[in-house]
């Protein structure tokens, strides 16, 4: 008992040991790389490489780069908001979002659904939506739809979807042809919201990251590959992007436009519904997730996270805008820390422990905008802080010989058979 007891004592002060010496090296680290560029400014001052006006000028770059602009960043959260979100960058230029097909995604309704951030506000913030029909609906209902050309086109580059909903839509077929002859402007509303609700589909809601809209390039991609796979697909622009209303985003606002699309969703069909959140995305995902298990509501069937990160600080001070600034011994009181006090944190590693259904994780290893090491620290805390009731947690891997980076893991050759894995396995389960 004594020897054991000598022993955590013993443990406890190697652990001690170890954060002093741990600490020490990031002050030693912080040191250097805070006084790097100045001293070798200086020292080209006195070997005499560089003139006094030159060193003058130089310090006063410095100055100006790595101490007013860290300090203008702390106090304008204007500014902390643009560098999270990036709604100013626009691609690609002239996208015209009321036209879907201009991207390749014909039979794809375009509308808007207003979202009220609370009980008094009487205008709301508009958000542009598509929704994305599924192939096999599609090639039913080409003619109505008047896609024929399209469909055709993509059987001929041998685009065979997946098996779905057959059986239903062959039963359906006759009554919905009767009632919608041809769908035209004042009927497609009807018509589309008609086939979501057909039993034994699926609904993928896709969260997309920041920067440009739902008509990026990258973006249409992924809708194109769930189509394949015969999945209802939506996806919206979050305040401020896109044709959305152009409000500044916050946190709080870009999770409330998730919910209200998820709600029109699931007020629409009993179809199971997964959730899809890229990059940014993620955050967002699990930050509705945790949302709708607070407020008891129906929840998705899955959730699947593409290129995630753990939360805001840490994902900062990894991201390629941050090289010059992240090892300044007052990042963390210039960068990080008010972002978090004004409520810019996106907590997935806090969100993944606070709702039960089954999470899929997907990262290429070279990754540079969010790492994989953040992918793979928020599945290991999902896989350790969760219950073994809930629903489980899977984590792969892209080998970064295959250059997917952060945003071209939908053109993985085994991504469709993975992602129709996960779906079939869980969405019929409830946690």
């Amino acid at each position: 008992m004594l020897f054991t007891r000598r022993r955590q004592l013993k443990r406890i002060q190697n652990g001690r040991k170890t954060i002093t010496m741990y600490e020490l090296h990031s002050c030693l680290r912080s040191v250097f790389f805070a006084t790097l560029i100045p001293g070798t400014i200086l020292l080209s001052w006195l070997t005499g490489l560089v003139g006094l006006r030159s060193l003058q000028a130089c310090l006063v770059v410095f100055f100006l780069i790595f101490v007013v602009l860290p300090l203008i960043f702390r106090y304008s959260v204007t500014f902390q908001r643009g560098i999270l979100f990036l709604t100013f960058i626009k691609y690609p230029k002239g996208l015209d979002l009321t036209k879907p097909e201009s991207v390749g995604l014909y039979a794809t309704r375009n509308f808007y659904i207003t979202v009220k951030d609370h009980d008094q506000d009487e205008d709301g913030v508009r958000v542009g939506v598509w929704h994305v029909l599924p192939s096999n609906a599609v090639r039913r209902f080409k003619r109505e739809l008047r896609v024929e050309e399209e469909v055709n086109q993509d059987l001929d580059q041998h685009l065979e979807p997946a098996p779905g909903n057959e059986q239903e839509l062959k039963a359906l077929a006759p009554a919905i042809r009767s009632e919608f002859p041809v769908v035209l402007p004042e009927n497609e509303q009807l018509f589309y919201e008609r086939l979501l609700r057909m039993p034994g589909g699926t609904v993928v809601l896709y969260l997309h990251g920041n920067t440009a809209s739902r008509g990026s390039g990258h973006r249409s991609e992924v809708y194109k590959l769930l189509r394949k796979l015969n999945y209802h697909v939506f996806s919206f622009d979050y305040r401020g992007y896109g044709d959305s209303d152009p409000v500044p985003p916050t946190e709080e606002g870009v999770v409330r436009d998730a919910m209200m699309v998820f709600e029109y969703i699931a007020n629409t069909t009993s179809n199971p519904i997964v959730v899809w959140g890229h990059s940014l995305g993620t955050g967002v995902a699990t930050h509705l997730c945790a949302k709708l298990a607070s407020l008891n509501e129906r929840a998705p069937r899955g959730v699947i996270l593409e290129s995630p990160f753990t939360n805001i600080r840490d994902e900062i001070r990894m991201h390629p805008f941050a090289k010059l600034f992240k090892h300044l011994p007052w990042f963390d009181f210039t960068i990080s820390t008010p972002m978090y006090n004004n409520m810019l944190r996106f907590e997935s590693d806090l969100h993944v422990l606070k709702f039960r259904q089954p999470i899929l994780i997907i990262h290429a290893a070279d990754d540079v905008v969010v790492p994989i090491h953040l992918g793979y620290r928020l599945y290991r805390i999902a896989l350790d802080g969760r219950s073994r009731a809930w629903g489980p947690v899977e984590f792969h891997r892209f080998r970064a010989s295959l250059k997917y980076g952060h945003k071209y893991l939908c053109r993985a050759p085994e991504l469709p058979g993975m992602i129709q894995t996960f779906v079939e396995s869980y969405r019929d389960a409830v946690y």
